[in-house]
């Protein structure tokens, strides 16, 4: 490993947010290349890296890297989207009569968004992500909010509050990880899909 690579290492395992964020600056894209050439999918691919990279700052003070960094990264990355792909034609192994099953009420009714429970779970839902979000840094919080919920596109956030693209982008990372944290990995996909359909 390089000496500015094992000082990252070590800055990030003294819990130094800079290094974190000089990893995702420096190797954020490069991985998302990465990730994209196995999952074909850009915005799954973008979630991978960020999880990973998220999942170093919660494992820094276990870490020991003997390779290069980015050799680590990278085989880091890889595994994941093997595992996602496996973990995808799993998935679509299920049969038409799995899907309609789940999909249905013992009394053979689709249950639709306008079912009351359905009504009630929704609404608890945006209680939850309103409450999760709340709880995020403040620049993080701001820079997702005008993301999702004013559609803003990374060059305009980046514009108005003056920092760069690739900040804005650590920021919208940063928060998706917090709120999976939070929330779970369930609720996150459900989180994501909810926000879209605003």
């Amino acid at each position: 490993m390089e000496n500015t690579e094992k000082i990252i290492v070590a800055q990030l395992k003294a819990g130094n947010e800079q290094a974190y964020k000089y990893i995702y600056d420096h190797h954020y894209v490069f991985l998302c290349h990465i990730a994209y050439g196995y999952v074909r999918d850009h915005f799954i691919a973008e979630t991978i890296v960020g999880d990973i990279i998220f999942h170093l700052w919660e494992i820094r003070d276990t870490l020991d890297i003997t390779v290069s960094f980015r050799s680590y990264l990278v085989r880091a990355v890889r595994n994941r989207c093997i595992n996602h792909v496996m973990a995808e034609r799993e998935k679509n192994k299920v049969s038409l009569s799995e899907l309609v099953s789940e999909n249905t009420s013992d009394s053979g009714y689709v249950i639709s968004d306008t079912y009351p429970l359905g009504v009630l779970l929704e609404r608890e839902l945006e209680e939850q992500i309103t409450a999760s979000i709340s709880k995020l840094p403040k620049e993080c919080r701001v820079v997702f909010q005008k993301s999702r919920f004013e559609e803003k596109r990374y060059e305009e956030i980046a514009c108005e509050l003056g920092i760069s693209v690739n900040t804005v982008k650590y920021h919208i990372k940063r928060a998706l990880s917090l709120l999976k944290l939070d929330l779970g990995k369930y609720l996150l996909g459900v989180l994501l899909v909810f926000l879209r359909m605003r």
